[in-house]
């Protein structure tokens, strides 16, 4: 039976979604179940049982435990996301937790997306995701993120 992993929440219905790393085949079917079709996994390695769902393709971003992302890592990752909503697709991001480097993305992604302020969507993911965004160093990496790109 499907399952939600844990720590999941839609920051945009039915497009994109913050959680914990899955850790059971139930995991990818709950994510493949509710239209994520991308899994981009911001953690060392890749999470266990990965392969048990074919129909969710995998996309690996390494970034350190309690690093911020690269200005290009954040790129890649909204292409990812651009590409798969332009399709219609889903797309679920994680790292060990969900929390650091997950909300950084995601804040990053409300930054474009919205147009807002690195402040502000970095307010806004806490709101959604409480705890999201662990470190100074990856509130900066938002905020130089929304200046790079106004």
């Amino acid at each position: 039976m499907a399952s939600a992993p844990h720590n999941f929440s839609w920051i945009e219905p039915k497009k994109l979604a913050g959680m914990a790393m899955p850790r059971l085949p139930a995991h990818y079917q709950y994510l493949y179940d509710n239209g994520i079709k991308h899994l981009v996994t911001l953690s060392e390695r890749k999470p266990p049982y990965h392969d048990t769902c074919p129909g969710l393709k995998i996309h690996h971003i390494k970034i350190d435990d309690f690093c911020p992302p690269s200005f290009e890592q954040i790129k890649r990752f909204l292409a990812v996301v651009e590409e798969a909503s332009a399709k219609g697709e889903g797309v679920g991001v994680h790292c060990l937790h969900g929390f650091g480097r997950t909300g950084t993305m995601l804040a990053c992604y409300l930054v474009k997306s919205k147009k807002i302020t690195g402040v502000d969507a970095i307010a806004e993911i806490r709101r959604i995701r409480h705890g999201s965004l662990e470190t100074h160093e990856q509130e900066k990496s938002v905020v130089q993120f929304h200046q790079r790109t106004k």
